[in-house]
């Protein structure tokens, strides 16, 4: 949930106020943001102006504050439009003639949600994660990852390359690993994952951490699904959203080579907020749903989500980690749950069935089958 001002806030009572809730001390936060105590002290006390937009960025991590909502306070404390506009009216000289244009064709309010609605969706980047050797599916992967796995004449990549396309994603980016030549499609950046043998999927992901920010989601590469489920996940406007499942369990009807006791179980409070994530060896009367492999951040929470993955392998490199022997093994869901442990809200967005895993030889029978009907 995001901190909602008051109106009388200034920026300074504002981060004064978060810190407060935060119980961050002001030496302490001053630390953290690389400023001297009295220099947060001033402008705490509305004796300087907001600081710069690299601070303001930090601001917003350390305090769970609403990035927007401080650069536009940012920008009252110094009687202007907010720095983030301002910067990118300066740097976009071409946007003052569509500001004029907007002012000229007097939009409604309703109108303007909805084109920033439209610009929102287009401008979502997709990173999808395919590094991994895919032991599972001996016989099929030896020369191939299996995200190159041939279904009704499409490749697993192919098919969800153009579920995202279908959505109006175009900005893909794809981290590769074992056989990764055999990875090349156009208009595609890659990332390689050269110690694929040796990590999991938690560190591999940040092999593309140059595309993680803005809007982005990010994704398993073993994962069939209808474009439908990544429009639902689209319409989330939550920081941090992932896919969840609820009628997962007839998935597990006969699928031998992949247990149920595997799965990555969610469970989530009544406002869809995550509480547990991963494989929930026990308890699974409990479980709500499974997570799907996909998961999608705003801007704010693609830096919440990178601040936090360098703190926990600052701590906990070759050491255990949530459900992981050690940090470099990591699941996403590892990162997950230690998200929702410090307070971070993780939303879960429903569905119902229009996805499979890939996982072993047994799921890619199964599939081939369906395609083959």
């Amino acid at each position: 949930m995001k901190n909602i001002s008051n109106l009388s806030d200034t920026f300074g009572s504002y981060i004064r106020r978060l810190r407060i809730k935060n119980d961050i001390g002001q030496r302490e936060l001053a630390k953290k943001i690389g400023v001297a105590p009295s220099y947060l002290n001033d402008m705490e006390k509305n004796k300087r102006t907001a600081p710069r937009t690299e601070l303001i960025k930090k601001l917003s991590v350390i305090l769970k504050a609403d990035l927007d909502q401080l650069y536009d306070l940012a920008g009252n404390s110094k009687k202007t439009v907010a720095p983030d506009i301002a910067d990118y009216v300066e740097s976009n000289p071409k946007i003052v003639s569509l500001l004029r244009a907007a002012k000229s064709s007097k939009l409604s309010n309703d109108e303007i949600e909805e084109l920033e609605k439209k610009i929102n969706k287009s401008k979502t980047k997709t990173l999808i994660v395919a590094a991994g050797l895919g032991s599972r599916l001996k016989g099929h992967t030896e020369n191939l990852p299996k995200c190159m796995l041939d279904f009704g004449g499409k490749t697993l990549l192919e098919r969800q390359l153009s579920a995202y396309r279908a959505c109006g994603i175009n900005n893909i980016s794809v981290v590769r690993g074992y056989k990764k030549n055999k990875i090349n499609f156009k208009n595609i950046k890659y990332f390689d994952n050269k110690n694929y043998e040796k990590n999991n999927i938690l560190n591999s992901i940040f092999y593309g951490e140059e595309v993680i920010n803005g809007n982005i989601i990010i994704a398993y590469s073993d994962i069939l699904f209808e474009s439908n489920v990544v429009k639902r996940l689209l319409e989330s406007d939550h920081d941090i959203s992932i896919v969840v499942d609820i009628d997962w369990r007839g998935y597990y009807v006969d699928r031998k080579d992949h247990p149920i006791e595997e799965a990555e179980n969610v469970i989530f409070n009544s406002d869809n907020e995550v509480a547990k994530i991963g494989k929930i060896v026990t308890g699974k009367q409990e479980v709500h749903g499974e997570f799907i492999g996909m998961m999608k951040l705003t801007n704010r929470g693609a830096e919440i989500f990178k601040q936090n993955f360098y703190r926990a392998k600052k701590l906990y490199w070759d050491k255990p980690f949530q459900r992981a022997e050690i940090f470099q093994n990591a699941y996403l869901t590892d990162m997950i749950q230690e998200l929702v442990d410090i307070g971070v809200k993780v939303h879960c967005v429903i569905i119902e069935r229009g996805w499979k895993e890939i996982d072993t030889v047994e799921d890619y029978q199964k599939a081939l089958k369906e395609f083959n009907q």
